[in-house]
């Protein structure tokens, strides 16, 4: 079937095709400049920076677990302003847009990073606010009130649009989506890791440095894709669906559920060419399905 339309818009951001390259599995770019051809790509949302740089944790900051990868990076980065001066520009060579995620302890530190944001040509903004790694200074996303207030702050600050990145490790993320709704937030996006730890039996110690890790790859799929469900049918506002998405067929079942985009993190691990592949096999299918449009195959789910 030819002229299908792989492109999708969220809130006013325009993509090739759904697949974006998620915060934290693809650096600052220049690290996958001989594997993977940004150009290629829906979007790429950065790594997330703050107002300084962090060291992060102690490591060993990576454990591999059952069909998982637990990470504890503990948000390191070189700080807003080697970003704008060296990473940044890097970024904007390319065509597909870039998306900035950020993250502060409070929120005037959050504001700070937006004002710098709004002087650079950028797509959006998206607000870290669930990162499992840092204690308790990044819990926003388990507490509405919380969550309403940080993203009511900063929608007021930027015209760009604002995505809001949630968190699976709360009681009832619709409850979160809906709050981050309320206050103004243009795109959702989720999951964010999974609260999760690991043992050396031998040893008798943590796998990672930091204790605690964040889940992430084919283990928390079927969780990630049940909330994704839930929060889609409490909202119209544009999804963008991650959470163990290694193939097609995983993007496939995000996209039914209710994501208008998919995010890439583990599996560029694991195959930083993997989404040509998916590229590919949401074509091959759209094709077999004789549907020219992947924006027609959006919560599409067949419920009993």
């Amino acid at each position: 079937m030819k002229n299908i339309n792989l492109k999708v818009n969220l809130a006013g951001i325009s993509l090739k095709n759904p697949l974006i390259l998620e915060s934290g599995c693809f650096g600052y770019g220049e690290e996958y400049q001989d594997l993977i051809n940004i150009n290629e790509l829906g979007a790429v949302v950065t790594k997330t920076i703050t107002l300084k740089p962090k060291v992060g944790n102690p490591p060993p900051r990576l454990a591999e677990t059952a069909s998982g990868l637990l990470n504890s990076i503990g948000l390191a980065n070189v700080g807003i302003e080697l970003f704008l001066k060296e990473k940044l520009p890097y970024l904007k060579k390319f065509s597909t847009p870039i998306i900035v995620s950020i993250a502060g302890e409070t929120t005037e530190e959050y504001l700070q990073l937006i004002q710098r944001l709004n002087e650079e040509q950028i797509a959006g903004i998206e607000l870290n606010i669930s990162c499992p790694n840092v204690g308790k200074k990044l819990t926003v996303a388990q507490d509405e009130d919380k969550t309403f207030g940080l993203v009511k702050a900063a929608k007021k600050q930027t015209e760009v649009p604002l995505l809001v990145k949630l968190s699976p490790n709360v009681t009832d993320i619709t409850r979160i989506a809906k709050s981050a709704e309320r206050a103004g937030a243009d795109i959702l996006s989720l999951v964010n890791t999974f609260s999760a730890m690991s043992i050396d039996v031998e040893t008798k110690s943590p796998k990672l440095g930091g204790i605690l890790g964040g889940l992430s790859g084919p283990a928390i799929k079927p969780i990630a894709l049940r909330m994704l469900w839930q929060v889609r049918k409490t909202t119209s506002l544009p999804i963008i669906g991650m959470g163990g998405i290694t193939d097609s067929r995983d993007a496939l079942e995000f996209i039914i559920a209710g994501a208008n985009a998919i995010g890439l993190g583990t599996a560029i691990f694991i195959n930083p060419q993997a989404y040509q592949g998916i590229i590919k096999g949401l074509k091959d299918y759209l094709s077999r399905k004789r549907i020219d449009d992947i924006n027609k195959v959006v919560a599409s789910l067949n419920e009993k």
